[in-house]
């Protein structure tokens, strides 16, 4: 199916290639022409395979195994393991982390021309997929160059190339599919772009390059059961990781400080927005950048540094590019008003708090029992915080159930007014009229969230 696709294109530039002759043109002269136009294309193509083919190598991890002697000792080699691209001529050359593994410290390089040489893996980042070998020699090597992937259009024609399946320096040509793909779960910061670019296993690390020989992506993952659905990792990202992983050996991202999640249906009318317009923040750390800046729990983001937020992976990725000491201009929605705040970013911590729950939708009753909090349910429950009422009791086949709440979990606000007692607590549920939505923040086990109860009329 995809070759009949690019024929069909082929025909179309032969078909336009030949409006513009005169109707006194001879039927083979316009068959002439239409060809030479289809042989300049296939000639652009042939030697863009053989300019940057040279630069992709294939990848073996090599395992260490513990000797009887004491002292580790190189094992065997798992042949078709991975690809990779030489980026620089003293011998760094980018691939997956998944490629080389996570405790390998070495693998056996293949180049195009068959010569092996042994490379040291000099820096690695889980988050992306990315890992970064240095081949020690004198020798200098090809190399590929960055291209810009932030002005990629879908339709753009790329080259894969790659080790599928152990053969070596195998080409495929197809088109970008989609651009700023997400929710994968195949990396915490995801913004990948689809080909139909056949793609298969021992492609992992190869690149993508567009009709000028730059590397656009590195080849990552494909869809298993289906044709044509690949996934590369976009060079302006790739280039970022590659400086930092080369000069520091390990990379440095910003962090605001802060829970979020995505603004459902019911979340986006709660706070006067449209749906996935900005992202939620349902929890701001104390002494984090956001906390010291002013930043609030209800605050929408909706923009950092001119560039629209619509997807907690995105502002992730937006923030984390947001050099430690730098400052973010963050725009957001409090309470139907924006505001634009200066942050200073800190540097992301290795271990970071997950704070974005997903919320069912249901329409049920409403059930549940609160009661004050004293020092001993705070710490079986790990909660930090005093003011607010815990969840004591909830009933089976509720609202409250059906809305995903926990005995254990701790409200802090209702309809976006803080709670302090149990008192409280009722008053303000009180004043809700039967069908009107119910805003609560919780926090269970140090996470946070908000989530809306809908009451039965």
């Amino acid at each position: 199916m995809r070759n009949f696709v690019k024929i069909a294109i082929f025909s179309i530039i032969y078909i336009f290639s030949t409006i513009n002759l005169s109707l006194a043109d001879t039927s083979s002269d316009r068959e002439l022409r239409g060809l030479r136009a289809l042989e300049d294309i296939q000639f652009t193509i042939t030697s863009l395979a053989e300019r940057v083919t040279p630069t992709v190598v294939n990848i073996t991890p090599i395992r260490e195994i513990d000797s009887s002697e004491g002292f580790k000792r190189r094992g065997s080699y798992a042949q078709g393991s991975g690809s990779g691209v030489i980026i620089r001529e003293d011998g760094i050359i980018v691939t997956n982390n998944h490629v080389v593994g996570e405790d390998t410290r070495e693998a056996d390089v293949r180049l195009s021309d068959k010569t092996r040489f042994i490379a040291r893996v000099i820096g690695r980042d889980k988050e992306t997929d990315i890992a970064v070998l240095k081949i020690d020699t004198d020798r200098t090597f090809p190399v590929a160059q960055f291209g810009d992937s932030t002005i990629l259009k879908v339709g753009q024609w790329v080259l894969a190339v790659g080790n599928p399946m152990g053969l070596d320096r195998t080409v495929t040509l197809g088109v970008i599919s989609g651009i700023g793909r997400e929710r994968l779960n195949l990396s915490k910061y995801e913004n990948f772009i689809q080909t139909d670019a056949a793609i298969n296993p021992g492609n992992s690390g190869g690149p993508l390059f567009n009709l000028r020989g730059e590397v656009i992506g590195i080849n990552t993952a494909i869809i298993h059961m289906a044709q044509g659905i690949g996934f590369s990792i976009p060079a302006d990202m790739v280039s970022r990781v590659v400086e930092q992983l080369v000069t520091q050996g390990r990379v440095v991202r910003g962090w605001l400080g802060v829970g979020i999640q995505s603004l459902t249906k019911e979340l986006a009318k709660q706070f006067g927005i449209k749906e996935g317009q900005g992202v939620l923040i349902n929890e701001v750390y104390e002494d984090d950048p956001a906390y010291a800046a002013g930043i609030k729990p209800g605050d929408i983001i909706l923009m950092v540094d001119d560039q629209p937020v619509d997807s907690p992976n995105q502002l992730s990725r937006l923030v984390a590019r947001v050099g430690p000491g730098q400052e973010a201009n963050i725009r957001l929605l409090r309470d139907g008003k924006e505001m634009i705040y200066h942050v200073p970013m800190a540097e992301r911590p290795e271990k970071t708090t997950l704070a974005s729950l997903p919320l069912q939708k249901t329409e049920v009753k409403l059930g549940l029992d609160v009661q004050a909090l004293t020092a001993a349910l705070a710490e079986e429950f790990e909660l930090k915080e005093t003011v607010g009422v815990l969840v004591s009791k909830v009933k089976r086949g509720g609202l409250a159930h059906s809305e995903g709440i926990q005995e254990g979990d701790f409200i802090t606000e209702v309809n976006r007014q803080p709670i302090r007692s149990v008192a409280q607590f009722s008053e303000t549920l009180e004043k809700v009229k039967p069908g009107q939505t119910v805003l609560l923040r919780i926090i269970r086990k140090a996470r946070a969230f908000f989530i809306v109860l809908k009451t039965q009329k």
